[in-house]
């Protein structure tokens, strides 16, 4: 589907039933569709929407401003029809899904970010993730990332380079990531914007009372390119914020625990109304 904005075309697909659920995407819905649990989409509506300038929406990314961004995702929630919307989004993007929390209380229900730091500096990120890593990983993760990383070739593509750190992302580190990622649809322009303009500056404790709508932290416990620990602290600060750790999880709970990460979800939404 296709709803014209000013600048874009933002295209979404949807699909399950319950109430709506909008899920932003940046490398195309079809890796959100396939790694988004099905018991999910039994119990809510997912709107899986291509951010402007990302997979098959039109638009300049650099246009995208967080303000650019609420604009976009309440164009979509009027095309659906909806009065309140919930928001789901997973790792950076989960500091979009905030925003737009922060800026549309009363068109959105709850926000739901998954793997997503609290601060967008990805510097520092990666600093605090290394330094967990070595700190908590076992000598059997480690090792099978320094081999992945051996056997990546000259050159290697940002997603080579991605599929080498599972033993970082998934509770199995030895897990075979590829067929999550088919059809995923990366534009450079997209993430130079996201990760270079819109992140480093972003805090989620910057005038964290704005920050009214209900929001759940969904973080694995094995994740480490966000590590868990860096909500230490944090979450206190905010005025209606849960943090949920799944045990048994990297970077991707949703998908790794799909039928306990839909319980939690679910159930928190029904004690928040």
């Amino acid at each position: 589907m296709i709803v014209s904005v000013k600048g874009a075309e933002l295209f979404y697909t949807k699909r399950g039933s319950g109430p709506a659920c909008l899920v932003p995407c940046s490398i195309g819905t079809k890796p959100y569709e396939r790694q988004t649990p099905a018991q999910l989409s039994d119990r809510l509506e997912l709107v899986y929407v291509d951010l402007r300038g990302s997979g098959r929406s039109t638009g300049d990314p650099a246009d995208l401003t967080f303000d650019v961004l609420a604009e976009d995702l309440e164009a979509i929630r009027v095309d659906l029809g909806v009065e309140r919307i919930a928001v789901l989004g997973h790792s950076i993007l989960g500091a979009l899904a905030a925003e737009y929390g922060r800026r549309c209380p009363a068109s959105v229900s709850h926000v739901i970010i998954a793997g997503t730091p609290p601060r967008g500096d990805m510097a520092q990120l990666s600093a605090r993730s290394a330094s967990f890593f070595e700190q908590d990983a076992s000598e059997e993760r480690k090792q099978i990332l320094r081999d992945n990383l051996a056997r990546l070739p000259p050159g290697a593509s940002p997603g080579e380079a991605m599929l080498a750190q599972t033993p970082l992302r998934f509770f199995d580190p030895r897990f075979d990531a590829a067929p999550l990622f088919a059809e995923a649809d990366l534009k450079p322009r997209f993430f130079a914007h996201l990760l270079g303009t819109l992140a480093p500056a972003w805090d989620i404790t910057a005038d964290p009372g704005s920050l009214r709508v209900p929001l759940l932290i969904a973080h694995g416990r094995h994740d480490y390119t966000v590590p868990h620990a860096l909500w230490d602290g944090v979450v206190p600060t905010l005025p209606d914020a849960t943090l949920h750790l799944f045990e048994r999880s990297g970077h991707q709970p949703f998908f790794e625990e799909p039928e306990r990460f839909a319980e939690v979800v679910t159930g928190w939404m029904s004690r928040q109304r």
